[in-house]
């Protein structure tokens, strides 16, 4: 199993570099926003909290669903090189 090694991967520009960092922002911002709209320390209108608790989780799975996009895209099996091990 050996891998090429980081001067190896040309000097190309990272496909992915853009859609995680997008990922990591909208996790950050859904979790910021779902810490922002706890109802048992400030109690407001329902309507105000299910839409913050909306949003934030909109975002929070939005993010998520970019860094898994971007993770199998790193980690795609198709660049895995043939082997016993590798059905």
């Amino acid at each position: 199993m050996s891998r090429r090694s980081y001067e190896d991967h040309g000097t190309g520009d990272d496909p992915t570099a853009v859609p995680a960092a997008a990922g990591l922002a909208l996790l950050a911002v859904g979790g910021w926003l779902l810490t922002t709209t706890r109802p048992w320390q400030k109690p407001g209108h329902p309507l105000t909290l299910a839409l913050g608790w909306t949003l934030s989780g909109a975002l929070l799975v939005s993010g998520l669903v970019l860094l898994t996009r971007c993770v199998r895209a790193v980690h795609d099996p198709q660049d895995a090189p043939e082997g016993p091990g590798n059905d």
